[in-house]
């Protein structure tokens, strides 16, 4: 019996039908970032969320995924007070009757 594949858009999200899909992939991005900056840093779980000002458990469900109750201006700055530096660009288009996208390059 043969298997039906399914293409990815790009956002798992979206593909498994989340309502806000881009902020949930754009936050998973931001928090990817975030555990990268915690390993390269060498920091424990306590250690880190100590220096970005939240509590280990609540840094320890970010990192498991379980940031629904985070804005992502909130992980942003989680980022930042690791030392990482957050730019936000925002490029206007010639054609713009298509709507823009949104992304996080870490």
């Amino acid at each position: 019996m043969a298997s039906k594949i399914t293409r990815s858009s790009g956002n798992i999200f979206a593909d498994i039908g989340l309502p806000n899909a881009v902020e949930h992939e754009l936050k998973a991005r931001v928090v990817l970032a975030l555990y990268r900056a915690i390993k390269s840093q060498g920091l424990s779980q306590t250690d880190a969320a100590a220096r970005i000002g939240i509590a280990q458990p609540d840094l320890s469900k970010i990192l498991r995924g379980n940031f629904g109750g985070f804005s992502l201006e909130r992980l942003l700055n989680a980022n930042a007070k690791l030392g990482s530096d957050v730019e936000i660009k925002i490029k206007a288009h010639s054609d713009a009757e298509h709507e823009g996208r949104v992304c996080v390059t870490a």
